[in-house]
């Protein structure tokens, strides 16, 4: 990936036989952000109403790590979105400023330049419109945008950023979400060793290719109708068999179809190695235990169970002990630690 850095001028002014420095004036001058993508990745597209700039994308790194976007100020977006984890964390459900937990996992931050909507049950159609919903949610970092805003509205480093991104001097909750968003674009993980064999540049071993062929088998682990391709996921919603009687209405309570409820969002499987626990609700612990689950653990009567999940009547697809290991191995080719050590995700603070 090419990352570039904000621009400022300085500038010298003459006075008798002194030299005085003037302090920094932003420049807005904005850098379209570039992001160099391997050729098996699709196109990246971008919202016409808020492209990404190397500033844009730097003053979102901010915002993500500010603590003070919390109520109490001890709280920041990547508290619950922690690189070391895929920037998700590592609680079945995350807790929020006031020791209260809620009843979702915390979701992988990564390639959402490709998501058409967001959370596990798709209420956010936008990034720009996710960003800020945490914020604002009691049960999460209970803050309001206006707030915060005047917290940080004679914040030096803030309005040199929010002018050099926007060119605006009365910044607003618009701004904030439109960098946090193009912040999270810059999010991208390509470079895993799955990469580099659909590259050429590397190859599977014996047990990873076995379980590449079982994961997109119809007789094997029949995982690719749902997680194939580059993403590894389809962005659909589904209800993976996980309870006879499920609590927890899913994508149904946003829609109002009945077709919806019980179904959560497909997430992609890019760094299961770092993200654990799994589920929408953080049930499973390990990657094997997710691999139980569908290869004997499907509840075959749980209401709007997918279709794909064809195997449910029998409990799974019966994968044996030697085929759950060699389905682990090509997951973990998923792995990408250049994604989760980027220095350009870290705090900027």
């Amino acid at each position: 990936m090419k990352f570039l850095i904000p621009i400022i001028v300085f500038g010298l002014v003459i006075t008798g036989c002194r030299k005085s420095q003037e302090l920094p004036q932003p420049v807005y001058a904005p850098i379209p952000y570039e992001v160099d993508l391997p050729s098996h990745f699709p196109e990246m597209e971008q919202p016409a109403d808020n492209p990404m700039t190397v500033q844009g994308v730097y003053l979102g790194r901010h915002l993500f790590w500010d603590d003070r976007l919390s109520g109490d100020n001890t709280m920041a977006c990547a508290d619950c979105h922690l690189p070391q984890y895929a920037f998700s964390d590592n609680n079945a459900t995350s807790v929020g400023i006031d020791g209260v937990f809620g009843t979702r996992n915390s979701m992988v931050l990564q390639n959402l330049a490709w998501s058409n909507d967001f959370f596990w049950d798709g209420r956010a159609v936008t990034l720009e419109e996710q960003v800020l919903m945490p914020v604002e949610d009691p049960i999460e970092m209970h803050e309001s945008w206006s707030h915060f805003m005047n917290e940080i509205r004679d914040d030096e480093t803030y309005k040199t950023l929010f002018f050099e991104a926007f060119g605006v001097v009365a910044f607003d909750s618009t701004h904030a979400a439109k960098a946090l968003a193009q912040f999270l674009r810059s999010m991208v993980s390509c470079n895993s060793k799955y990469d580099k064999i659909l590259e050429g540049t590397a190859t599977f071993t014996i047990q990873e290719q076995a379980g590449f062929d079982s994961f997109n088998a119809l007789s094997g682990g029949d995982c690719f109708h749902c997680h194939g391709g580059s993403l590894t996921t389809d962005f659909s919603y589904k209800n993976n068999g996980l309870d006879a009687v499920p609590l927890d209405s899913g994508r149904g309570r946003v829609t109002g179809d009945p077709a919806d409820y019980f179904t959560f969002k497909v997430p992609p499987l890019r760094n299961l190695e770092y993200s654990a626990p799994y589920m929408h609700d953080g049930r499973f612990a390990t990657i094997d235990e997710v691999i139980n689950h569908y290869s004997v653990g499907l509840e075959h009567t749980s209401p709007n169970i997918s279709p794909l999940m064809e195997f449910s009547a029998q409990g799974g697809v019966q994968l044996d002990p030697q085929e759950r290991a060699e389905l682990k191995a090509f997951l973990m080719t998923f792995s990408d630690p250049d994604f989760i050590n980027n220095p350009d995700f870290r705090n900027p603070w």
